[in-house]
């Protein structure tokens, strides 16, 4: 008993000792992935195509927004001479309006979601390698995002783990000093 007692105690040492050994092997870095995704050339270009496909959508909802409050304006203008059937059959015309506006908001908005996704994807991708390639080449076992959803992740980090501007230099884009606007950037 006292052998596997004392086999036990061993195992546990050594498990210990293995695992420490390994935290303290590994090297964790952390990238800022919207401060590298402003860096890029695509985001401007990514900027303006949902821009043009959001000022398209929204001049057709504009319009039919126009349209829907001309007939509510004809329909409270002429509701004290109109007659029954016709009060019943336009109220029923502007709900349906009204309906169909906010079926038109919503796909609007999901048209804009999914254009966004589709010129997002290749960009996350290629980021995405980069990062891998930049832990690689550095010996980072692990790279973290140093926010999501504009919620700080990383609470503090010394500046050395940051591998921001080493991304952007793998992706072959100069880094531009950070602006007032952006808070605190990587700066290596």
């Amino acid at each position: 008993m006292k052998k596997l007692v004392l086999l036990f105690v061993f195992a546990i040492g050594t498990i210990a000792t293995q695992a420490q050994t390994a935290t303290a092997s590994s090297k964790i870095g952390y990238a800022d992935v919207d401060y590298i995704f402003s860096q890029m050339p695509e985001a401007k270009q990514i900027e303006t195509e949902l821009n043009s496909t959001q000022n398209q959508l929204k001049n057709q909802i504009d319009t039919r927004v126009q349209e829907f409050q001309k007939k509510l304006a004809d329909y409270q203008a002429n509701l004290n001479t109109m007659l029954d059937a016709v009060r019943q059959n336009t109220e029923r015309e502007l709900t349906m309006l009204q309906e169909n506006l906010q079926k038109l908001q919503q796909d609007a908005q999901a048209t804009i979601d999914g254009k966004r996704s589709q010129l997002m994807e290749p960009v996350y991708k290629k980021v995405g390698k980069a990062i891998e390639d930049v832990a690689k080449e550095n010996g980072y076992t692990f790279i973290l995002n140093q926010q999501i959803g504009g919620l700080d992740v990383i609470l503090y980090g010394a500046e050395e783990n940051d591998v921001s501007d080493l991304v952007l230099k793998k992706l072959g884009v100069t880094p531009k000093p950070a602006t007032p606007a952006q808070g605190n950037q990587p700066k290596q």
